[in-house]
């Protein structure tokens, strides 16, 4: 036994976490590849690598995954002190060059003087497709520096083969993604997924991309919703500020309108103009109510509370009529079951969570909107 527990103690440390021995970095010039400044990692590796997130085999494990920062032209290295093969018969390391392979597209080098020269070419680099948009972020160490975003398809020559590359890093940073099929012409009206890189995460370019992309399709007059695919927690909170910031301005958000409750003029308004639906268009009047209401003000504070949760208790109270329909179709024991996971004092204090982190968002919205005004 004394003998299993020393082995496996030793082949434990040919373990390693594959989202910390996962290296990327956008290089701009030659002396990016050795900085380690340049490099992030990835939030998520499980797709390749499993729930646990480990790779077996290696001591020292370093998976380099170097882009050129235009063409994303790609450096592909596997480094390790030590291998388990090395030390122990009949045992087999994992096959890392193949996991990664089946996501890089072919055309990646492995040597790094080869993908040093490529940066050369980066010069005449220019994004594909039709500028919607530009803008400017400050940056303490470069100043004033100017961003694009562009609208482009496999219609361009050369995307298709960049979107290949591109589109690697959704298996990284996307916990369920999936890569998108380019021929499928659905594609080009639904936002199916959205991105910001690490080295770009906090400039505001999450807010500029959606704002842009709400711009461009609300001209459409075929287009009558802009909606994602299962949207994370924090593009929701992304969409509800891009979505106030457009729709603050509109009459029928007027703050003498907003104390007179949600109304169809709301919805009118915000579907006619920037095709946002009902239930946006909501959090929107319920966002700018809150920025129009005195919370000290204990009556005032009380209507907004009782407003929101109105909205809030909509689940809860589709729960009491499945549960009126229970009663009569169910028997005594089989009703007791279903009463207890509706319970009315739980659905209150549930009621109350969900205001209070609504109310939570809502507020980091409005700091937002007012340090950007």
């Amino acid at each position: 036994m004394a003998e299993v527990n020393t082995m496996e103690k030793k082949l434990a440390e040919y373990k390693c976490d594959t989202n910390e021995a996962l290296c990327m970095k956008l290089v701009r010039f030659p002396e990016d590849v050795e900085d380690d400044g340049t490099t992030f990692h990835p939030e998520y590796s499980h797709q390749l690598f499993g729930d646990d997130e480990v790779a077996f085999g290696y001591k020292g494990l370093q998976i380099q995954l170097f882009y050129t920062a235009g063409n994303l032209s790609t450096l592909f290295k596997v480094k390790y002190s030590s291998k388990v093969t090395e030390m122990f018969d009949c045992v087999e390391s994992d096959d890392i060059e193949g996991k990664i392979r089946e996501i890089v597209p072919a055309g990646f080098t492995c040597n790094t003087d080869d993908f040093i020269s490529l940066l050369e070419k980066e010069a005449n680099f220019k994004p594909f497709g039709t500028l919607l948009h530009t803008y400017t972020v400050h940056s303490e160490e470069a100043g004033e520096l100017t961003y694009q975003i562009h609208k482009a398809d496999i219609t361009c020559p050369g995307f298709q083969e960049y979107h290949e590359r591109l589109q690697t890093f959704l298996m990284w940073f996307i916990e369920t993604a999936s890569f998108i099929d380019a021929d499928d012409d659905r594609w080009d009206f639904f936002l199916v997924q959205m991105l910001i890189l690490p080295p770009f995460q906090g400039e505001g370019h999450g807010a500029q991309l959606l704002e842009a992309v709400h711009r461009f399709y609300c001209s459409l007059p075929k287009v009558q919703d802009i909606t994602a695919e299962d949207p994370s927690e924090n593009y929701v909170k992304l969409r509800d500020y891009v979505l106030v910031k457009l729709c603050q301005g509109m009459p029928s958000f007027a703050e003498d309108k907003l104390h007179l409750g949600f109304s169809p003029d709301m919805v009118k308004e915000s579907q006619d103009k920037l095709k946002i639906n009902k239930k946006h268009a909501r959090r929107v009047y319920e966002i700018l109510r809150l920025r129009a209401t005195d919370m000290s003000d204990e009556e005032k504070a009380r209507a907004y509370r009782l407003e929101v949760k109105k909205r809030l208790f909509g689940p809860y109270r589709k729960n009491q009529r499945e549960l009126a329909k229970m009663k009569k179709c169910l028997r005594p024991e089989e009703l007791v079951s279903h009463m207890g996971q509706m319970d009315t004092q739980t659905q209150h204090e549930e009621l109350e969570k969900s205001y209070q982190v609504a109310l939570e968002d809502y507020r980091r919205i409005i700091e937002r909107l007012a340090s950007q005004a």
